[in-house]
């Protein structure tokens, strides 16, 4: 009696993720931290010098974390109501937060009572930063003032009154000690000079501005509000260069990495997109539980910290590549000791004993060697192979029916069980490499079971879908012939045209040379 030969799954060409040096690059982090914190965050900021510590805005209080720290290192909790956008200055000695209640305070890292208090604002104030000079702090409120405080007095040096809506965000130039840039819901970013009495640029960025971000150059700008983020020349006087559009929902957060070259973006879509500021194509994508309000990089990217409206922290840190120890191995047996043998060829005397194979054998090929049709199609559409490998499920129907015992295995079911074919049909047939086969299982089974047509609504509706599907299909196919027809047509009359042209060529030297020859 003949072996059972197990059932020949076709191998098909998979089409994976394109795998890049950033994919593996982003992928190097652990798995995140989960901190939970009292509301939902609105910022986070990294201090500029080492260990890195962090700082967290949410509800009414400021969480200080160290970079590997799950628990506040220090908190800051004076505000009556919620404190906004707190953020170190360039020597990480000083924090400055906005508040509800409309104003400012100014912190030292190594106590906790504020060392000044700036009121001027009206209404609550939700972005504020430090100049590069370290001596001032810019600010914006929803009273649609962005003003500039001189640290050493306390006092206002200068308001500027000039958006029509709430002032959400800004940022300040690490070039020039005077430049900070503002932007609100009003639809612009507008860029002031503490030297002049107004603005000096204003930019349409056409949707309520979530988010603006300055390169360290000073020369590039980028605005986010709405599913957009684009990019503007401030040289060129505001001209933008790039408009990206990859979130499905409102931009809330932009961050750089520490060389420049990469852009994150996060949005309430729970995406993070991560782009090449040089041809500013998406080149990596994180995705999160929940919708996205804030996002940091630390200096050196070794930690990615990102806050969700439910108040969780995310916190993934880089992984550190390990060095390997040189340790003392033990002698391994020369290379001559394995292969010792492998050479010899058997002389007429010897016998041979070869080792016997065990071939173990999956469930549908036992039930198949045992002759139980029905039984091998119910095991290949189990979940787990009619879901993840089709080719198995399509193999199987593909052997019963070379064997005959394909219409026997499909007869027979209940209402289940014909639900659960007719939706694998109907969803994989329009598949070239599964159709062949499914048009025969289709047609065997609306043969078997179209008597019993109308007497249950569900499997009713799944003839339907598969109605739909074929249709659609066929549809697809009359269109690519059409096209395949009309390219057939223009290739046709291209090559018509350019045997016309070698005619023609041909003739005329051949009129010319009869010409010659006649004056001659």
């Amino acid at each position: 009696m003949a072996t059972y030969k197990p059932v020949v799954v076709q191998a098909f060409p998979k089409l994976g993720e394109r795998i890049t040096q950033d994919t593996v690059y982003w992928r190097g982090y652990k798995t995140p931290v989960q901190i939970k914190e009292f509301g939902a965050v609105n910022k986070i900021d990294f201090s500029p010098v080492p260990p890195y510590n962090y700082a967290v805005t949410a509800s009414s209080r400021i969480h200080i974390y160290g970079r590997y720290s799950q628990e506040p290192i220090k908190t800051f909790s004076r505000f009556k109501d919620a404190a906004y956008c707190a953020t170190y200055r360039d020597d990480g000695n000083l924090l400055v937060a906005g508040s509800e209640e409309g104003s400012i305070r100014l912190f030292d890292i190594s106590g906790r009572a504020p060392l000044r208090q700036f009121d001027g604002h009206s209404k609550a104030v939700h972005v504020v930063g430090f100049l590069s000079d370290k001596y001032r702090i810019f600010s914006g409120g929803d009273d649609y003032s962005s003003n500039l405080w001189d640290i050493p007095s306390g006092t206002e040096i200068v308001s500027y009154s000039e958006h029509t809506d709430y002032v959400r965000c800004g940022c300040a130039s690490k070039v020039n000690a005077d430049v900070f840039i503002t932007g609100s819901y009003d639809h612009t970013v507008k860029l002031f000079d503490a030297r002049t009495k107004s603005s000096v640029m204003t930019i349409e960025h056409g949707q309520p501005v979530e988010s603006v971000l300055l390169f360290p150059s000073g020369g590039l700008l980028v605005s986010a509000g709405g599913r957009y983020v684009k990019v503007w020349d401030v040289l060129k006087g505001g001209q933008l260069l790039v408009s990206l559009k990859n979130h499905h929902k409102t931009v809330t957060c932009l961050c750089l990495n520490s060389s420049g070259q990469r852009l994150l973006s996060g949005s309430l879509d729970r995406h993070v997109k991560i782009y090449s500021t040089t041809s500013y194509k998406v080149v990596h994508s994180f995705n999160y539980a929940t919708s996205i309000l804030s996002l940091a990089l630390s200096p050196e990217d070794e930690t990615i910290v990102v806050g969700m409206t439910n108040g969780v922290l995310n916190v993934k840190h880089r992984k550190r590549e390990e060095k390997k120890e040189k340790s003392q191995k033990k002698r391994q047996p020369a290379y001559r000791t394995y292969v010792k043998g492998r050479t010899y060829m058997p002389k007429q005397e010897d016998f041979c004993v070869s080792k016997p194979v065990k071939r173990v054998l999956r469930k549908y090929d036992k039930l198949l060697k045992s002759f139980q049709s029905s039984k091998a199609l119910d095991a290949v559409l189990e979940p787990p192979i009619r879901l993840y490998t089709p080719e198995v499920t399509v193999a199987v129907m593909q052997e019963l029916h070379r064997r005959g015992t394909l219409r026997s295995a499909l007869a027979g079911r209940d209402e289940k069980q014909i639900n659960l074919l007719l939706t694998f049909v109907a969803r994989r047939v329009i598949e070239p490499r599964f159709t062949p086969v499914l048009v025969t299982v289709a047609d065997i089974i609306t043969d078997i079971y179209q008597p019993v047509v109308g007497q249950s609504a569900i499997v009713d509706r799944q003839f339907l879908r598969l109605q739909e599907a074929i249709g659609k299909e066929i549809d697809y196919q009359e269109e690519l012939l059409e096209v395949l027809g009309m390219m057939d047509t223009l290739f046709a009359t291209f090559t018509k045209k350019r045997a016309t042209c070698l005619e023609e060529n041909k003739s005329n030297g051949l009129t010319e040379t009869i010409e010659t020859n006649i004056n001659n």
